[in-house]
């Protein structure tokens, strides 16, 4: 009994630091928070520990953004992992299992052949009807048992075929999983990444526009905290859903950390991704926020925008660099407005950020 007790001590004094932690920086004990910092108490993550104890050392405490991107970076990609490779070795033990079935079929069709040329040989020195006969019957008793072994076998292909397809059809929903943000449904950090990449690449190739909307929820920091992090959840889904409304075909909606969004508009030149910001804005600010739990109406939630189109040489970092400064324009002109690098709020604009 003395394992199972040091086993509940040591863990109990990993959740005693996690809730430590957590009281501390007067952060909400949801279940990711609380999986960040028990991860972090137990140390079997260097990565994570050490991501964390430089944002605390540089800014003195985690956002729900820095949690987020710890819990995406180093907890939740794991699990995406592990599922990945629970699928890869169910698909290999099928594998197995096919190839040894096979083998046997191999085996019995050698068997069957030698069989053949068995009976082959006793018919030419078959004397008589009674001989005959038992070399038939013989035969016969050997093709019907082949037929079993090939009856067998189809079945376990079919069976293998069968798995093998839900197999597939498992491990595209985790492929699906690990692309989407689980708050609001859209595309996370990774995808956006990957495709935004792959969008500047195909834009050169072809001679195509670009264009990229980088969004941002005006005072949402101020909203959460005197709401809370539930209302502010719904806060994010609402704008969510607002992109997922004016987005259509290649188009790619996503949630790029914290209250910050993106969307990438391939084949798209300046004016219609102007248009299509503008119809995302207005949007999320025709919508009323109610405080579920009181149905008390919050009033709107307005968001601001930035516009850039790709140039000739972009990488990723410089497309979003210049959407980013579109937006911290937009901000330091109001808030709740579009603005794109043509715009001389743009032009004049300088470079420290608003919140």
């Amino acid at each position: 009994m003395s394992e199972p007790a040091g086993e509940h001590e040591r863990t109990m004094a990993f959740a005693e630091i996690a809730f430590g932690q957590i009281k501390a920086l007067h952060q909400p004990a949801t279940p990711r928070n609380y999986e960040v910092w028990y991860t972090y108490a137990t140390g079997y993550n260097p990565s994570l520990n050490q991501t964390i104890n430089e944002t605390l050392a540089k800014n003195g405490t985690l956002a729900d953004a820095d949690l987020e991107r710890v819990y995406a970076t180093y907890i939740s990609a794991t699990r995406f992992t592990d599922k990945i490779d629970n699928v890869g070795t169910r698909v290999m033990d099928e594998i197995n299992q096919v190839m040894a079935m096979m083998d046997a079929a191999v085996g019995s069709a050698s068997s069957y052949t030698e069989s053949l040329n068995t009976v082959s040989n006793k018919l030419g020195n078959a004397k008589d009807r009674e001989g005959l006969r038992a070399i038939v019957e013989s035969l016969a008793a050997t093709a019907n048992e082949m037929k079993q072994n090939n009856h067998a076998l189809e079945e376990r292909l079919n069976a293998s075929k069968e798995e093998i397809n839900q197999l597939q059809e498992n491990l595209e929903v985790v492929r699906s999983e690990s692309l989407t943000d689980p708050l609001t449904s859209l595309s996370n950090r990774k995808h956006f990444d990957e495709s935004l990449a792959q969008a500047i690449a195909e834009s050169a190739e072809r001679s195509e526009p670009l264009s990229l909307v980088m969004t941002d929820i005006d005072h949402f920091k101020t909203f959460n905290d005197t709401w809370g992090h539930l209302t502010g959840d719904q806060v994010l889904r609402l704008v969510a859903m607002s992109m997922k409304q004016n987005v259509k075909g290649q188009d790619i909606a996503a949630r790029y950390g914290g209250e910050e969004f993106a969307v990438i508009l391939p084949n798209t030149v300046l004016r219609s991704a102007l248009t299509v910001a503008d119809h995302i804005r207005r949007a999320v600010m025709s919508k009323e926020l109610m405080k579920r739990s009181t149905g008390q109406n919050l009033g709107r939630v307005t968001i601001s925008l930035g516009v850039a189109t790709a140039r000739k040489g972009d990488t990723v970092q410089s497309l979003i660099a210049r959407a980013d400064a579109c937006l911290y324009a937009a901000k330091r002109n109001g808030r709740n407005r579009v603005i794109c690098e043509t715009d001389p709020e743009f032009a004049n604009a300088p470079e420290a950020k608003v919140a």
